[in-house]
Formats: structure tokens, sequence, C-alpha cells
């Protein structure tokens, strides 16, 4: 007789993954359609069509969920990581550094989620620390390739890396902002925004 024991503990796992998920998107659209405060475990439940227990056993309350938002951030971001690990000539790997953040930034429910988060990281020092560990991983990457491009020739020698790549991702931000509040599609405003973060690193 063969033992099923392991075989029916990955489909438990699997189901279980499955709740989890299922749970997570709830919680993002009814985060993006009625704000995080003005949301409940029971609405997540709701939307997720699971019982409030079965919430619970899986998350202890919306801020453990919003914990789990920061986590599923970073993994959405490994491509654009990837993008600045990559060789090649620092204004190169930028532009597409650019173009792929700013277009990842530009989406509306992407823009609502910051918002809502950045006004909980503030009152939540360890939901603030979660993002602040995101956003710290895109600095990096990009400071480096800022300095490459210094010791290449190709950025001003007085610039500042770790500096600079704040101030880009800054402006990449807040124009993506501007584009969705503004319903401006990012694409008519992608080339300006380049134009303008190279002007300020070219010698």
């Amino acid at each position: 007789m063969t033992d099923q024991s392991g075989s029916e503990g990955t489909k438990r796992d699997r189901a279980a993954a499955r709740r989890r998920s299922l749970i997570l998107e709830a919680a993002v659209m009814c985060f993006l359609e009625n704000g995080y405060h003005q949301t409940g475990v029971r609405d997540i439940a709701k939307r997720a069509g699971v019982s409030l227990g079965n919430l619970y056993n899986h998350f202890q309350g919306k801020h453990d969920v919003l914990a789990e938002i920061a986590a599923l951030e970073r993994a959405e971001l490994a491509p654009i990581l990837d993008l600045l690990g990559r060789s090649g000539a620092a204004p190169a790997v930028l532009d597409r550094f650019v173009t792929a953040y700013a277009t990842y930034l530009a989406k509306p429910e992407n823009v609502i989620l910051a918002i809502e988060i950045t006004s909980e990281a503030i009152r939540k020092p360890d939901i603030g620390e979660l993002f602040v560990a995101n956003r710290a991983g895109l600095v990096a990457a990009l400071s480096s390739v800022i300095g490459r491009g210094i010791s290449d020739g190709d950025f001003r020698e007085n610039i500042v890396p770790d500096e600079t790549a704040h101030l880009i991702i800054e402006l990449i931000d807040g124009t993506a902002y501007r584009a969705v509040l503004s319903e401006i599609a990012m694409r008519s405003v992608l080339g300006g925004l380049k134009d303008f973060i190279m002007a300020g690193l070219r010698p």
C-alpha cells in the first residue's frame, strides 16, 4: 500500500498558498478602492471569499498583509534591479532603467498603493523599514551604474552617486504620479524625463 501522506501534504500546501495569494489580491483591490484605513479585515475576507478565521490562519491582521505586499513589491522590482546589474555603457543601462521603472510606476494601481503605503509607513516604522529596504536596493544598484559612468568618463566627476541615485528615483516617482493624476500617458513625457536626467549627468 502506497503512503500518500506526502502527496496530501503537498496538496494542502498548494491550497494554502492559493488562499494566501487570493487574500493578498483581495486586500490590494480593497486598498485601491477604499483606502488602507477604510478597509477592514472583514472586507478583505469577503472579497477573497474566505471566512474571517481562514484569513487569520494566514495573517494576524491588515498590518501583516501590508508587510507581505512589501515583499511582493520586492519581487516586482527584481527585473528592474536585473537591468541595473547588466553590463554595458552606463548611459544605455540608465536609459533602460528609467524606461522600465517609470513604466512600472505609472500604472494607476501602483501610484495609489504607493500613496497608501507611504502614509502607513510613516505611522508604522516596521512597515516603513520594509519599503525603505526596497528603495535602498534600487538606490544601491543605480548608484553603482552612476559610479561606473563616472569612471568611464560618461558622467561628470563631481556628482555623488548615492545622492544622485536618490534624486533620479524621486524624479521618476514624481513624474509617474503627475502622469497618473493628470491622465497623461507616460510615453509622452518619458523622452523629456530622460533628457533632463542625462543633462544633469553628462560632462
